[in-house]
């Protein structure tokens, strides 16, 4: 009786093992949900261009050693009035290969509204000096969009966060 219990329990951990576990947290229907034609937006509209650095890993105690990283990048719209449109949201590893575009069409944001995309801990593609590029349009006269990189991570009672802040480069 206990043989039964004893395989019945190794089999459950022998599946349980085999589960496949997720890279990034991609959802493609947050995107599909923002896609917006802006063809059909008759306002003439601002182009910029924002670079954000981002950690998917640090060095720890020296440059053999690291550490992985959670990191959420905020894309926040910091407009009270209008919607802004992300055109290209690509993630870049530590040596400028592109690692994965989040979105083939522009996306909105409602004034206000904020949408992130996060790279999990166990997705070390990006390496100690990943990044994006953001490709956006808004309004004449409206603010700017915000883009945030917040990394962390806890193991045991110990806890490490730390953000970036995006730079316009056009």
């Amino acid at each position: 009786m206990i043989q039964k219990y004893i395989s019945i329990i190794l089999l459950i951990l022998l599946f349980g093992c085999n589960e496949k576990k997720e890279i990034s947290s991609i959802n493609p229907e947050n995107w599909e949900k923002r896609s917006i034609n802006l063809n059909k937006i008759k306002d003439s509209l601002e182009y910029g261009k924002s670079y954000l650095s981002i950690y998917s890993q640090i060095y720890s105690m020296n440059q053999h050693r690291v550490h992985n990283l959670t990191a959420m990048v905020s894309l926040r719209n910091t407009s009270d009035l209008d919607s802004i449109y992300i055109l290209k949201a690509e993630y870049y590893d530590t040596h400028g290969n592109s690692v994965r575009k989040y979105f083939n069409y522009p996306i909105f944001l409602a004034p206000m509204e904020t949408t992130e995309i996060i790279i999990d801990e166990i997705d070390v593609t990006g390496g100690t000096g990943s990044n994006f590029i953001f490709e956006w349009k808004i309004p004449k006269n409206c603010p700017e969009p915000l883009f945030e990189g917040v990394m962390s991570s806890t193991m045991g009672q110990q806890g490490l966060s730390f953000t970036t802040l995006a730079k316009r480069i056009k």
